[in-house]
């Protein structure tokens, strides 16, 4: 699995549709955008990840880098998508970080894609 993570509108879809040569109908079949938001509601973090980790790819906005929330609530989903990138960042073959349209790899090799890609329709 390979997954991407990144400020809000830092063009994390759009690298990764680049890199894989995705249309938005390959997108929606093969990605999971905006994994931050399932976080939230999820009863079990580590299940959420487990069943995400089956996607070829899984992007998540960065969460907490900003002003804290007042709000209980707010920072509850806060931290529960923090951790859900962690997960997903443990389960990952490739980790890549995007800002401004530009990504810094964290983890694995890029030129293992075509491995990562052929894992991915074997499961």
């Amino acid at each position: 699995m390979i997954f991407v993570t990144g400020p809000m509108f830092s063009g994390k879809k759009d690298y990764i549709c680049r890199l894989l040569h995705l249309s938005e109908e390959d997108f929606k079949a093969r990605c999971i955008n905006n994994a931050e938001a399932l976080a939230a509601d999820a009863e079990d973090l580590v299940l959420l990840a487990d069943e995400l980790a089956g996607k070829e790819v899984v992007i998540a906005s960065e969460q907490g880098a900003g002003v804290v929330p007042v709000e209980k609530e707010a920072r509850r989903r806060r931290e529960a998508a923090g951790r859900l990138s962690i997960l997903l960042a443990e389960r990952a073959d490739l980790v890549i970080r995007v800002i401004c349209g530009l990504p810094q790899v964290l983890k694995g090799d890029p030129e293992s894609l075509p491995r990562i890609q052929e894992k991915a329709y074997e499961d």
